[in-house]
Formats: C-alpha cells, sequence, structure tokens
C-alpha cells in the first residue's frame, strides 16, 4: 500500500479555522484546539443572538413609542388597539421612527386615531 502524506489538508483546515479566530483573546487565536472551541461556542451565540436581536428590536420600538405616547396621556397598548380598528397598517419599526425623527407627524396620526 502506498503512502498517503495529509500535510496539505490537514494544514488547511486547521488555517482556515485560525482564520475564523483572528481577533479572540489570547491563545483562543492562535492554537488550533483553543480556537476551534472558540468557534463552536462563538457560534452557538451567533445563532442564538441573531433571534434576540429581533426580539431586542422589537423592545426598543415599543419603548419609543410608549415614551412618545406618555406626553399625550396615552398607553401604548390603547394606542395600538386604536390602530388596528383604524386599518393603520405601519409597523411598529416606522411607528417608532415618527416618534422619535418626526414628532409632528407621529402626533398628527396619534389626533388622526384618536379622532
Amino acid at each position: 500500500m502506498s503512502r498517503v502524506k495529509r500535510g496539505n489538508v490537514a494544514r488547511k483546515r486547521r488555517k482556515k479555522q485560525l482564520k475564523l479566530a483572528k481577533g479572540f483573546r489570547g491563545s483562543l487565536s492562535k492554537l488550533f484546539r483553543p480556537a476551534s472551541q472558540a468557534l463552536l461556542h462563538a457560534g452557538n451565540n451567533a445563532y442564538r443572538d441573531r433571534r434576540l436581536k429581533k426580539r431586542d428590536f422589537r423592545k426598543i420600538w415599543i419603548l419609543r413609542m410608549n415614551a412618545a405616547l406618555e406626553s399625550r396621556s396615552m398607553s401604548y397598548s390603547i394606542f395600538m388597539g386604536l390602530c388596528k380598528k383604524k386599518n393603520v397598517i405601519l409597523n411598529r419599526k416606522m411607528l417608532s421612527e415618527l416618534a422619535l425623527n418626526k414628532p409632528e407627524v407621529f402626533n398628527q396620526l396619534v389626533d388622526h386615531i384618536t379622532s
């Protein structure tokens, strides 16, 4: 049986993982075994946090709207209920952008909904 030398394949695999671990602290970016373990954890965290990010942004949008509605002595839940009744099809992201960047337009919208 002929001899098989795996130097290239093994080196490419290790270099690829070390390249992905670039920027990690200490031996996590220099040594193969700790780097591969760190990459497993980093992948799990990234997968989980891609979903958590969506929740966090929705919370931020709701907080922004609630703060803008507080000056008009209206709660977020009542506002959203009235939006549904009046068939306002703006999503929370757009409503919060209006509340933050264009408060006069947001106030006109609230007046339209409450009337």
